[in-house]
């Protein structure tokens, strides 16, 4: 991913002007680090099938690490989470102010599209990638699972909700990355498809193990605001640590055997990519 980091810096957001702090808030959280898990998976199914694309896909690969980072600055916010640790880095909200950081979220949201319009891809292509991204990161997608998981606090959900609710504010995004590289490549779409599904299954089992990680570890540990999810409808809140540790390990079963009905280069790729998330909790 070392090609893609490199990519990411020399292309962070410039927008110069008077205002003392905005071009720097555009910058602060992509720049910060992160996993890179939604443009890596991305990358990886278009380096398996069609590594001559590898560099017309970087665009699209920063397009979605925009849209996640925008998702996360909101997520952070006051109204919604009101954590100040991100990445290791204050929060935007608290290193600057509330409306910055709304700012920041919002031209990074749209910077995600922009990046797509301009990638060097065929139209076809790009209306594709748009559709996909604005389709599991929108009204139907991302913001639904917000919705959700905001109304909701306080008030226990059943597991099938807290599925659907992570399903929708986690699992979509990651896997339309895998559908966004699978359209890049040129793949059929009953592989877009599996792909597709492969994703919410590794969406969901990402999810879990973050809960997990916000149950068990320290900020400093995380890099992250802990111990936040007590009003939350988290896997962890409804089913308890145990139960949460064995959904994980059922889920990450799931996958494994999911992983052996792709094809050889696909299966190579998608175990390089998500290897770190099928480990056992005991």
């Amino acid at each position: 991913m070392q090609r893609f980091e490199n990519y990411l810096k020399s292309h962070l957001l410039r927008v110069s002007s008077f205002h003392p702090c905005y071009e720097e808030a555009l910058s602060a959280m992509l720049d910060a680090g992160g996993k890179r898990f939604r443009p890596q998976l991305l990358l990886e199914v278009v380096e398996a099938h069609n590594s001559l694309l590898y560099n017309s896909a970087l665009p699209v690969a920063l397009a979605l690490e925009a849209f996640h980072t925008y998702s996360l600055i909101h997520d952070d916010l006051p109204a919604m989470d009101n954590a100040s640790l991100r990445r290791g880095h204050e929060t935007l909200h608290v290193k600057y102010d509330e409306a910055t950081a709304i700012l920041a979220g919002d031209a990074l949201n749209t910077e995600a599209f922009l990046l797509i319009a301009k990638a060097p891809l065929r139209d076809d292509v790009r209306i594709k990638l748009v559709e996909i991204l604005a389709d599991n990161g929108g009204s139907g997608g991302m913001v639904l699972g917000q919705a959700i998981d905001c109304y909701f606090e306080n008030q226990k959900l059943e597991l099938k909700q807290i599925e659907i609710l992570h399903q929708n504010k986690t699992a979509k995004l990651i896997a339309a990355s895998l559908q966004m590289g699978a359209v890049i490549a040129g793949l059929s779409k009953e592989v877009e498809r599996a792909l597709y599904d492969f994703g919410l299954d590794l969406g969901l089992l990402f999810q879990v193990q973050d809960d997990i990680i916000d149950a068990t570890q320290s900020e400093q540990e995380a890099g992250k605001t802990t111990n936040n999810d007590e009003s939350k409808n988290s896997f962890v809140t409804v089913l308890g640590l145990d139960t949460s540790l064995e959904y994980a390990n059922n889920l990450a079963k799931k996958i494994e055997d999911k992983l052996e009905s792709f094809d050889k280069n696909t299966k190579q790729a998608l175990s390089k990519a998500v290897a770190h998330y099928l480990w056992r909790h005991k």
